[in-house]
């Protein structure tokens, strides 16, 4: 898939952003050839001191190989992959799977540098890691699927449907962001830098209060501890690599181009993917339904999965 990371000044909007996506995409096509929907636009804003006029295009490696994603795989029926997040496992996905394999093949697997998969040789972006899961759909010999991801994994999942749109049943955006103001962007991007100057260990209390609400920490200090486990467990230049994928990732430019349909989920509490975010998602896609889960944060798999499984089961039943 071809990437073009574009230097922008800071302080764009969103319309000029997706104005400059589009000459790029047509400029490229035009010359290259290909499709438009296999072309991805990273924007990396820059102040006036850097860069003195709109924008620029940066050269771009060649993309890393990808590597072979371990899997699981549970049930039978239409095939459905499931995307983890930021320092988790698809073991996360258990209290989801026991809902839908009756009628679904779940396919579920780690992310590069996660749980029992193997790490990169160099840093990674957005587009490798959708091309570690065009790998494994293609080692599985699936045709097509439903993809359902959580937080990064809700932006894995739009940036594969937009590169092979014909490999795409559905997709589930469960607890992702998009539509950041410079304030949404600022405190994300926060959370990486106190984790590069203070270490990850020290920043899990904080994580941890994003993720879970009150009364189930007090409730579960295992299920806690089992998920602060998970992040000092992987890999620091792994876990901080997602982490400025997660914060650096913006999909309103190109969120209009995802055809199939889309369940968008999020928790009424969630910080960093929040109501307001999700409206703006799901106002932007084609095809898609929003639902709020009222009373929670983000980590949603871990702290209520039935209370994710219904929707998500009903949706999938409907677009078998």
């Amino acid at each position: 898939m071809p990437v073009i990371r574009v230097e922008l000044l800071a302080g764009r909007t969103r319309e000029q952003k997706r104005a400059f996506t589009e000459a790029v995409t047509d400029a490229f096509v035009a010359t290259c050839g290909g499709v438009r929907q296999s072309v991805q636009v990273i924007f990396h804003d820059v102040g006036k001191d850097d860069w003195g006029v709109a924008g620029r295009l940066v050269s771009e490696p060649a993309p890393a190989k990808p590597v072979d994603c371990v899997y699981s795989i549970e049930g039978k029926g239409p095939p459905v992959f499931l995307v983890h997040g930021i320092g988790a496992r698809r073991q996360g996905w258990a209290g989801l799977v026991e809902h839908l394999k009756s009628d679904f093949q779940c396919i579920s697997y780690d992310l590069r540098g996660h749980g029992d998969s193997p790490k990169s040789d160099a840093a990674f972006g957005l587009e490798e890691l959708v091309a570690d899961l065009e790998a494994l759909r293609a080692r599985l010999g699936v045709e097509r699927a439903h993809v359902i991801g959580h937080s990064l994994g809700g932006m894995i999942g739009p940036a594969y449907a937009r590169a092979y749109p014909q490999r795409v049943i559905t997709l589930g955006l469960l607890s992702t962001a998009a539509f950041r103001t410079e304030d949404d962007s600022a405190k994300v991007k926060g959370v990486v830098a106190s984790m590069e100057r203070n270490g990850i260990a020290q920043t899990l209390d904080t994580l941890a209060d994003r993720w879970f609400t009150d009364k189930f920490m007090k409730e579960q200090p295992a299920r806690i501890a089992a998920r602060k486990r998970q992040v000092v467990e992987t890999d620091p230049q792994v876990f901080l690599n997602v982490f400025r994928i997660y914060a650096e990732t913006e999909m309103s430019p190109w969120l209009n181009e995802i055809k199939v349909p889309c369940l968008v989920l999020t928790g009424e509490l969630d910080g960093g993917c929040n109501p307001r975010l999700n409206r703006q998602i799901a106002e932007a896609l084609a095809d898609a339904e929003l639902v709020i889960l009222d009373g929670l944060k983000h980590a949603i798999l871990i702290e209520a999965p039935e209370r994710v499984a219904a929707p998500v089961l009903r949706y999938l039943k409907a677009h078998r």
